[in-house]
């Protein structure tokens, strides 16, 4: 069975095709600057050369049609014919409350993907397009949608409710929804099968680490919080984003800068964070590197980030009652030994202990504490896609 697994944003178009007997990708690639100058595709066939096609892309469903003929293509395919694909799925950022699991999609479905939207606008409209895309050229072919929120929808009610009325709960549907729920999911399953043992009987706080990050407390397998919000923008300190802060900054920097709500949206979004503190970069790397040159600025950036991440960890074992395993993931919690090290050595009063020699290491599956740390640390690669490509065999199979 081979499953197309697609992630569509605003101005892209990410894919993989899974052979599900396998577990294997067949090929995978990147659509980008859809509807924008220099638009092109990326697309690789596993253990061959990338292949790249620079071409106008007017929209996702003339992006959709260069993937298939990609997939096709004689000298870049993996597939005789379309009709080997069996199914779709899609990578949605919010579901809202209407899904705790993944769905086949249907009518309904769309729309309540597209009452979402205000919670998720800058992803949903991108996810919308892809799926009609795909139904646009394969119309007979199922389509699942798993949701970035879905994971998340076991938190209990005083986990999520704001303290605001709640009449704009009930009307408006103010709540915490979180974020990257795919990826905390599929990082809980994979470390408790790494560790020899099962999710129900651990106690995880797992640390999605990238340019947008976010904690998850997993208490026996299901999610009893997370530290995104209403939107992505919640948290611990991310590479252009605050994460979290006094509300009141809003309208204070509103009346020193005149700045509009869509104004002030774009600064607490995409100018503020790592970027925005250091001055330097919103990439870790970029911002470890001047801190090892001596910029303060860095420096007091890396160590917003990493206070900010023990300190869910800490609140995340209160809420659990204790903890077991911590995971690190994404591009961050995978590749910077420096952020683990910082964010386990603020934990010691806890029993966590990292062996520097095991935690030198970049993505890869490994135990980073020592033998004798009293909370087993782990590195897990993220795999979203191949948890999407997991649900939609069991929704289709």
């Amino acid at each position: 069975m081979k499953i197309l697994v697609i992630n569509c944003g605003s101005s892209s178009l990410k894919y993989q095709l899974f052979d599900m007997d396998t577990e294997n990708v067949l090929a995978k690639g990147l659509v980008e600057r859809i509807g924008i100058e220099g638009s092109q595709m990326k697309h690789v066939k596993t253990g061959a050369e990338p292949y790249t096609v620079v071409t106008p892309i007017k929209d996702h469903k003339v992006a959709m049609n260069l993937v298939l003929e990609a997939l096709l293509d004689k000298d870049h395919g993996v597939v005789k014919s379309l009709d080997e694909i069996s199914a779709a799925g899609h990578r949605i950022v919010s579901g809202g409350d209407y899904f705790k699991k993944s769905v086949i999609v249907t009518d309904e479905v769309m729309d309540a993907i597209k009452k979402c939207i205000p919670l998720a606008p800058l992803h949903n409209p991108g996810h919308i397009m892809g799926i009609e895309a795909i139904q646009h050229a394969l119309p007979k072919m199922p389509n699942v949608v798993v949701f970035d929120t879905a994971f998340h929808q076991t938190m209990p009610d005083y986990a999520y409710m704001y303290g605001v009325p709640y009449e704009f709960y009930e009307k408006n549907r103010i709540r915490r929804y979180g974020a990257h729920g795919t990826s905390h999911h599929f990082v809980s399953l994979r470390a408790a099968e790494f560790l020899g043992k099962s999710s129900k009987g651990l106690k995880m706080v797992t640390c999605h680490l990238g340019n947008g990050s976010s904690i998850s407390a997993v208490k026996y397998g299901k999610c009893i919080d997370t530290s995104m919000g209403l939107t992505p923008l919640a948290g611990v300190l991310m590479g252009t984003r605050t994460g979290d802060m006094d509300p009141a900054i809003v309208p204070f920097i509103q009346k020193v800068t005149n700045y509009t709500a869509d104004e002030m949206n774009d600064f607490m979004n995409k100018k503020s964070g790592l970027l925005g503190v250091s001055g330097v970069s919103s990439d870790l790397r970029d911002v470890e590197e001047a801190a090892d040159k001596g910029n303060e600025r860095a420096k007091l950036a890396i160590n917003i980030l990493e206070y900010g991440i023990a300190k869910y960890i800490g609140a995340y074992t209160v809420a659990m009652g204790g903890l077991d395993v911590i995971v690190f993931t994404a591009g961050i919690g995978e590749n910077s030994a420096t952020t683990r090290a910082g964010v386990c050595k603020q934990l010691e009063f806890m029993g966590v202990k990292i062996d520097p020699e095991k935690n030198n290491i970049r993505g890869k599956e490994a135990i980073v504490s020592a033998d004798d740390s009293k909370v087993t640390v782990v590195v897990i690669p993220t795999n979203e896609e191949l948890m999407i490509a997991r649900d939609t065999k069991r929704l289709t199979a």
